[in-house]
């Protein structure tokens, strides 16, 4: 089984290292190849990488409460350039606010994310989620969940 390729990294002008190194580590452990663009990173960034990488999925992650904003329209340029099929996943504190999570929940779905995590989403729940999307259901690709 060849190694799944996921560009990982933090969108936007949030800077929270420690939280993109640790889902590094933590995804390279399961068996993952994972371009780790890092923090500060544009929607740009994210699709070259992916284009570069031919990478199976984004991870976008942002703690800074700005997510919505930055994330808006990602899909669209996946689809434009030729990404149509990749994953994405998206996780952290990703609105401003205490908003209700079912609302923000399907906010992101509409955009076009395949996976929307909620603060505090154990990294196990998003192992699970990875293999289950990248290896065991190859048309999970066509829905988003």
């Amino acid at each position: 089984m060849d190694k799944k390729i996921i560009v990982l990294g933090v969108i936007g002008s949030d800077c929270h290292a420690v939280g993109n190194k640790i889902l590094d580590y933590v995804l390279t452990d399961a068996g993952f190849n994972v371009v780790n663009i890092g923090v500060l990173s544009s929607q740009e960034d994210f699709v070259n990488a992916a284009l570069e990488s031919k990478a199976d999925l984004l991870f976008v992650s942002s703690l800074y409460g700005q997510g919505e904003i930055d994330c808006r329209g990602l899909r669209e340029k996946c689809n434009n350039s030729g990404l149509k099929d990749i994953l994405l996943y998206v996780g952290g504190n990703i609105v401003v606010g205490k908003q209700k999570w079912e609302d923000v929940h399907k906010r992101f779905l509409s955009m076009g994310f395949n996976r929307v995590y909620p603060p505090g989403t154990s990294t196990d729940t998003a192992i699970k989620d990875l293999n289950k999307d990248l290896y065991y259901d190859e048309s999970f690709t066509k829905k988003a969940m």
